[in-house]
């Protein structure tokens, strides 16, 4: 059966007895209840409840010390130690447990609204000399913006060098500008551009700016047939029907003919949903290559091996859908391969497409640099008007395959996390879509020929921008699943 998502919010369920695990009947039990959803309470209820939800959900429920409780002020500091202290190498095992906002969260995960100013930043350096740059603009952004181009880097924010601005009070201004907690408040940003390296100034308004998580589609013409390209940044709910309505667009294309093959560019793409993950995955295959084919699998703690444990049902195996939320069948484009452009910020969901698709023999051709390494999911859990996340399970495709907890790399060969393809540095120069941009450029030069770009010497890669981090929600860098 598929699991729909009705709400944005998986609500804690009471009891009427003892027979479901003891977080249920301690959620909702708060300092601070919301009128008509919550039931007076006390902190120590809050904690009591993240401690049963942990002890029953949490992946590595094992590994987490027993801390007391009593030693957090808030509920939020107290869930923000309730997660394994394990390392492997010098990266922790767990660096994915975080807490988001209900209203906030519920907000953004429906209609795509979140607080902005109209771009994406990408964080390439975060210590001095830092180096934050624009990674995408939003489509149509308003004219406030114009003069604004990708690539564009931070200089200062309401008077602070950004480079080299050091001390408390520097880096409080700072973070305000770069993350602004209300609607229309105004930073003043010094920007340098990436080609012409002259710098102006912007007075900035926060608002709330609703995401396009697909936000281009078009063909282009190679020498023999034509090649479709699609930006999609975000796993919304939103880009159900944006990613449906690009694929009809590319089989429109060419009279009817279609696209030879399919360049997916989600270098940007954090994740989100992972029910719009196993679609996209369906439209690109089509239906003979994943008719009864495992998208992925999920799987839990020792303690829930066959039955799910937030909805109670047996565990399936997650498929390829091919119809919408809606009920309507989605369309399909049925290539055997694909192309994906890839960055540091490519995880979670983004990373199942790439691994669903390899669990059915679709080849996969990386060009760009390796993903962030994120095999694991969660079903949010909002309790007193905070939603947790807390590390559930962990995703593997049709051949048992999840290990890519260091992401998937291009390279030679095509197995494990390696997949065919080229390593190729982000190319702030050009236009994201534009087939002169460096990794767009590469693919389709791969499709002629499987060769890679010459690498830049050591000395000129070192002058290059480094690849970064897009700045986005927590969220939107994760697999989530909804009942």
């Amino acid at each position: 059966m598929r699991w729909i998502p009705i709400a944005a919010v998986i609500l804690v369920l009471t009891s009427c007895g003892s027979d479901g695990p003891p977080w249920r009947d301690l959620g909702g039990i708060c300092a601070t209840p919301r009128a008509g959803i919550d039931r007076q309470g006390t902190l120590d209820d809050e904690k009591k409840f993240l401690r049963a939800w942990t002890d029953d959900l949490y992946l590595w429920y094992s590994e987490v010390p027993a801390y007391d409780p009593a030693g957090f002020p808030t509920a939020i500091a107290y869930f923000d130690v309730l997660m394994t202290p394990v390392t492997i190498g010098t990266q922790p095992k767990d660096r994915f447990h975080f807490t988001y906002d209900t209203a906030a969260w519920e907000r953004f995960s429906k209609s795509g609204q979140d607080l902005g100013y109209g771009f994406t930043w990408e964080a390439l350096h975060t210590s001095p000399p830092r180096e934050y740059r624009v990674a995408y603009l939003e489509p149509n952004p308003p004219a406030t913006l114009n003069g604004i181009r990708r690539g564009a880097r931070i200089m200062s924010i309401d008077g602070v060098d950004m480079v080299n601005g050091t001390g408390q009070a520097s880096l409080d201004t700072l973070n305000a500008g770069l993350f602004p907690k209300t609607v229309g408040e105004k930073h003043i940003f010094v920007l340098e551009d990436f080609a012409t390296k002259a710098s102006q100034s912007f007075e900035l308004t926060s608002k709330d700016v609703i995401t396009n998580p697909v936000p281009d589609v078009h063909t282009i013409q190679a020498v023999a047939d034509s090649v479709g390209y699609i930006q999609f940044t975000d796993h919304l709910a939103t880009a159900e029907k944006g990613l449906a309505d690009a694929v009809n667009t590319l089989n429109a294309a060419n009279g009817g003919a279609g696209v030879k093959d399919l360049i997916l560019d989600i270098r940007y793409n954090g994740g989100g949903y992972l029910y719009i993950a196993s679609e996209l995955a369906y439209m690109i295959a089509g239906p003979t290559r994943t008719s009864g084919q495992v998208f992925e699998r999920l799987q839990f703690n020792d303690k829930h091996p066959s039955i799910d444990p937030v909805t109670g049902q047996r565990l399936t195996p997650t498929p390829f859908y091919n119809t919408a939320t809606t009920g309507l069948a989605l369309p399909s484009l049925g290539l055997g391969r694909v192309f994906v452009l890839t960055g540091g910020s490519t995880c979670s969901a983004s990373e199942s497409i790439i691994n669903g698709l390899k669990g059915v023999n679709v080849q996969v051709i990386q060009i760009g640099e390796t993903t962030c390494g994120k095999p694991y999911g969660f079903y949010p859990q909002d309790n007193c008007g905070t939603t947790y996340f807390s590390i559930q399970f962990k995703g593997t495709n049709a051949q048992g395959f999840g290990d890519y907890s260091n992401g998937f790399s291009p390279g030679t060969a095509a197995g494990g996390s390696t997949l065919l393809g080229c390593q190729v540095a982000d190319d702030f120069g050009h236009e994201l879509g534009d087939s002169a941009e460096g990794r767009l450029a590469a693919a389709l030069a791969y499709r002629d020929s499987p060769t890679c770009p010459a690498q830049p010497t050591r000395a000129l890669r070192a002058a290059l921008p480094q690849e970064g981090i897009v700045l986005k929600s927590p969220w939107r860098q994760n697999r989530i699943v909804l009942p």
